[in-house]
């Protein structure tokens, strides 16, 4: 296994890729399924025995690889699992999927051979580095908007982190601060709006029961009630797309109901999946980068284009 930095990426990746497959693992400290998938692709490269690579690469700390291959494949989540082949990216994966399905996707890449025996479970010293590697996170994060809790930016990754790690309870109490904010109209901030629909999402799910909405709806599809909750439970779970489907089925068929709720929270949870533009500094620091051969820069999320495109036509 080897950790991808802006320094090693072209070889360690595209250019060990032309000789050997290498799946590249897209992960954050904060991020609770990464914590489950990587000791299982850690246990994966020991037992497919040298027939493909595993390299990761913190989100966090090499931003610009990691989007630039989300925006590529239209992926807005992690952990993001990228298949490298002759020195181009061929194939990918997101979540955290078993391990049945994750040997289908290997075995359409490596080349064939004898497996070792696959072990029962992941070493523990693995999963006590992840553990560490997310209170560090997480530290740093709370660091940041206790040194300065004006910054709204680093309050939003922090109370964002909390959500994703299903820690709603610490991510009220770090976003009370600036509720106010999110609410006021006058002064919109849109970024902070949207994180108080997904927290309000996820407090509303915990008691949900989701077999009754499902065959709400089923009897009724204009039980709009039904699927508004539905779309929560969807918000809550960081099934982004699902939400915003079962939204825009109450957009089509009434766009003004309750008091345009459902247009507001599909608004909403395109502004989550948005990434705030790179500032300039940085982009003069780190420059061009280079996948596949050429200028991986993408200016637009695919993902986000369509969702936007659905909006519009439901809206008009």
């Amino acid at each position: 296994m080897i950790d991808i930095t802006l320094q090693n990426f072209e070889a360690e990746l595209i250019v060990a890729s032309q000789t050997q497959p290498v799946l590249l693992d897209i992960w954050a400290p904060w991020c609770g399924p990464c914590r489950t998938l990587g000791p299982v692709l850690e246990k994966l490269e020991t037992a497919y025995a040298g027939r493909f690579t595993l390299a990761k690469l913190n989100s966090d700390e090499v931003p610009e690889i990691a989007s630039q291959l989300s925006q590529m494949f239209g992926v807005r989540s992690i952990p993001f699992c990228v298949m490298f082949a002759g020195g181009q990216p061929v194939d990918g994966f997101v979540g955290a999927i078993p391990e049945a399905q994750i040997r289908e996707f290997l075995d359409k890449h490596v080349p064939p051979g004898e497996e070792l025996p696959a072990e029962d479970e992941a070493p523990a010293e693995a999963e006590a580095e992840v553990d560490a590697d997310l209170e560090t996170a997480l530290g740093k994060l709370a660091h940041a908007v206790q040194a300065d809790p004006a910054n709204d930016a680093a309050r939003f990754d922090y109370v964002k982190a909390l959500l994703e790690l299903g820690l709603v309870a610490e991510a009220r109490e770090a976003f009370s601060p600036v509720a106010a904010k999110a609410a006021d109209t006058l002064v919109p901030s849109p970024r902070l709006a949207a994180l108080a629909t997904w927290l309000a999402a996820c407090e509303a799910a915990a008691a949900t029961d989701t077999a009754a909405l499902q065959a709400a709806i089923a009897a009724n599809k204009r039980d709009f009630d039904a699927r508004f909750a539905l779309a929560q439970v969807h918000l809550a779970g960081q099934r982004f797309t699902e939400a915003m489907d079962e939204l825009l089925e109450i957009i089509m068929r009434d766009k003004a109901w309750n008091g345009e709720a459902a247009r507001k929270t599909y608004v909403a949870i395109l502004e989550l999946l948005t990434k705030p533009a790179p500032k300039p500094a940085a982009e003069a620091k780190t420059g061009t980068l280079e996948l596949a051969g050429k200028a991986a820069v993408v200016q637009s999320d695919p993902l986000i284009d369509s969702y936007r495109r659905k909006l519009s036509m439901a809206l008009f």
